[in-house]
């Protein structure tokens, strides 16, 4: 990303033919498939059934009420004639639309250091949003690498099927961290709901850890059993202070050697004051992930020793000249653990929603006993 933020081409006039051209750029490089146009034919498609339907339905009630002959015809004529002005209307709206908003993210995305892409279908990313369901993607994807790789996006996928069907809606930043660190998870308390997280997964409460100062009202932070002291470590007073003022309404997620943002709305938009957000809660965080990766984990180096293997640090340098070939001329972090967590600190263990299974409970008692006629004895 570019050291000063430029929100200008998000709102600045566009001109038809220069987004035309552009959308044809697109798809001839590559950045966009050739299939983008299969989401407009089944939009008409579907404009087209609801036309339909509305043709059948209230043009054949204003038929009824002309009492037929030739003013009934007139009349179902004009519904028709209406119909397919308001289709020819939506498809040329859709089209313009999405053709102007790849031209102004992408000019965007230039004008902040980085790249823009339609769409990343099933992204290879480790958190917990994104191995769940089906017809996974992400669309509008900004990616930048400077001073590391940050990725901003909106997500979708899809759980149940038929009438039990459900679209889930993301934005996700997607942050590359330099090492691994142990699975993390800060719960947002300002964006859960009646029956408590948002969040696609539920965690063992046992391995919930308190924070100091007012942290817990802002975030429930889970930890690995035996990773206490390591979480503490990181979440030091002041980086703490860092995700309540900027991150408070956003969920967190460390895994592996990513840190992931998440929220349950779209993050890339053409809304200069949501970028304006993001950008600062990324700059934020930026400047206190090299305290993070300092980080090791003690388990690891055990492990080593325990199987007799010494770090290649800590081993006598080869013959050379003067106190370099001495064996107490060792560096101070010989035995420093290698990057990387141990197995036990490499994931969270699940739990259950208990809120949410009471209420389905309580929810099905009331609906038996109506059914069963309990409340009529009570009478």
């Amino acid at each position: 990303m570019s050291s000063s933020f430029d929100p200008r081409p998000l709102t600045e006039p566009v001109d038809r033919a220069t987004v035309r051209a552009h959308r044809r750029q697109l798809i001839a490089s590559g950045r966009a498939p050739r299939g983008q146009g299969a989401g407009i034919v089944i939009a008409v498609v579907v404009i087209l059934v609801v036309g339909f339907v509305f043709l059948n339905v209230v043009g054949g009630v204003i038929a009824t009420l002309a009492s037929g002959g030739r003013g009934g015809a007139l009349v179902v004529l004009g519904v028709l004639a209406v119909v397919a002005v308001g289709v020819v209307v939506g498809v040329v709206a859709l089209v313009r639309g999405s053709g102007a908003r790849w031209y102004r993210l992408d000019r965007f995305a230039a004008a902040n250091g980085m790249t823009w892409f339609p769409r990343a279908p099933n992204p290879p990313l480790p958190g917990m949003i994104f191995g769940v369901g089906s017809s996974r993607a992400a669309s509008d994807v900004l990616r930048g690498d400077t001073p590391r790789f940050v990725e901003f996006a909106n997500y979708r996928y899809t759980t149940g099927s038929g009438k039990n069907r459900t679209t889930h809606r993301w934005g996700y930043v997607a942050i590359k961290l330099a090492s691994p660190l142990p699975h993390i998870v800060l719960d947002a308390e300002g964006n859960n709901g009646l029956f408590g997280s948002n969040l696609p997964r539920v965690f063992d409460r046992d391995q919930r850890l308190s924070l100091e100062g007012d942290f817990d009202r802002h975030f429930a932070l889970y930890c690995p059993a035996g990773y206490e002291q390591d979480a503490l470590y990181l979440f030091t007073p002041d980086i703490m202070a860092r995700f309540i003022d900027h991150a408070a309404q956003l969920d967190v997620e460390i895994v592996d050697d990513w840190l992931f943002l998440y929220a349950k709305r779209d993050f890339s938009t053409l809304d200069p004051a949501t970028w304006a957000w993001l950008f600062s809660v990324v700059g934020a965080l930026l400047d206190k992930l090299g305290q993070w990766e300092r980080w090791r984990d003690d388990r690891l180096a055990s492990a080593s020793l325990a199987a007799g293997a010494a770090p290649d640090a800590a081993r006598p340098a080869t013959a050379g000249a003067g106190a370099a070939s001495l064996p107490f001329a060792a560096p101070l972090d010989a035995f420093r653990p290698p990057a990387g967590v141990a197995p036990q600190g490499r994931r969270l263990q699940g739990g259950v929603a208990w809120p949410a299974i009471i209420a389905v409970g309580v929810v099905a008692v009331v609906v038996f006993s109506f059914q069963a006629g309990f409340f009529g004895l009570l009478r």
